[in-house]
């Protein structure tokens, strides 16, 4: 039911990873909780539609500024690659934050974008975490899914995720196993699941399965889960390009198996979709 109330929304997309950003004051009048508005106007029938909702706080003490994010089925997620890039942006061309390079508040700590001078975003993501009981995960680095074995890295990015290797049509693979894979008990929090295809050293293709989301065209914290796993097992150099269905980003990390204490670094574009105003 419509309610009549009109509120100013901005669509943005990272890769075709889309999104509705809501500033604070037009979330207000919304007179709904966070989570009732995204899974509103995030659908793709009977709202905007979405992969998820931001909504910037600037009332932040531990960062420049911070953010409510919400996946579009009304969930919360630690972080977004795609999100922030896309997040910044905006605060930047909206002038929530006075420089280009400022700190974000998430739910996965501190996270730093720059606006470089191509209007690229580059963000520093982050050390990975690989112990199983912070990203979390409970369970062998094999799992069968409707039969079939697959071998698994487990890789946090501040949100878990599954990393697999394959050699076949990866969208494919990420339709037929990620719904599967996304529940599994091996997956207390759940699990976002990248399925990989090794292209060279320095370039790979991935599909993903996103948690609370399903399929989406890109996910930047997968793209750097990604870049971990394909190290961890000796697969690519430490700069790569990822293909994914909605676009590139490059990803560089220098850790190893033995020094995982390292940054890394995501590169990728964050482009405007529309500006509107939206009945409730």
């Amino acid at each position: 039911m419509n309610t009549g109330q009109t509120i100013k929304i901005t669509k943005m997309q990272g890769c075709g990873n889309d999104f509705v950003i809501i500033d604070y004051p037009e979330y207000k009048k919304s007179g709904m909780s966070m989570s009732d508005l995204a899974k509103k106007i995030c659908d793709r029938h009977f709202g905007i539609g979405a992969d998820g909702m931001l909504i910037p706080k600037t009332d932040c003490k531990e960062a420049d500024i911070s953010w409510y994010f919400y996946n579009n089925d009304g969930t919360t997620a630690q972080m977004c690659g795609n999100g922030i890039r896309c997040f910044a942006k905006y605060a930047w061309d909206k002038r929530l934050v006075l420089k280009k390079e400022f700190t974000v508040e998430t739910q996965a700590g501190i996270i730093s974008p720059k606006i470089l001078d191509n209007e690229q975003i580059r963000v520093n993501m982050g050390a990975p975490v690989l112990e199983d009981k912070k990203i979390p995960f409970n369970g062998e680095r094999t799992i069968n899914i409707l039969g079939k074995d697959f071998n698994i890295t487990p890789v946090s990015m501040g949100n878990p995720h599954c990393v697999i290797f394959v050699e076949g049509n990866t969208i494919e693979y990420a339709k037929k196993y990620g719904p599967h894979i996304e529940k599994h008990h091996y997956f207390p929090e759940k699990t976002n699941t990248e399925f990989v295809k090794i292209i060279s050293e320095n370039e790979v293709e991935m599909s993903v399965y996103e948690r609370g989301c399903g399929i989406t065209l890109a996910c930047g914290t997968g793209a750097c889960a990604t870049l971990v796993g394909c190290i961890l097992n000796n697969l690519t150099e430490s700069k790569i390009k990822v293909h994914l269905p909605g676009g590139v980003v490059n990803v560089e990390w220098q850790g190893s198996k033995s020094d995982t204490n390292h940054n890394i670094f995501l590169t990728g574009s964050a482009n405007y979709s529309f500006v509107a105003d939206y009945i409730l």
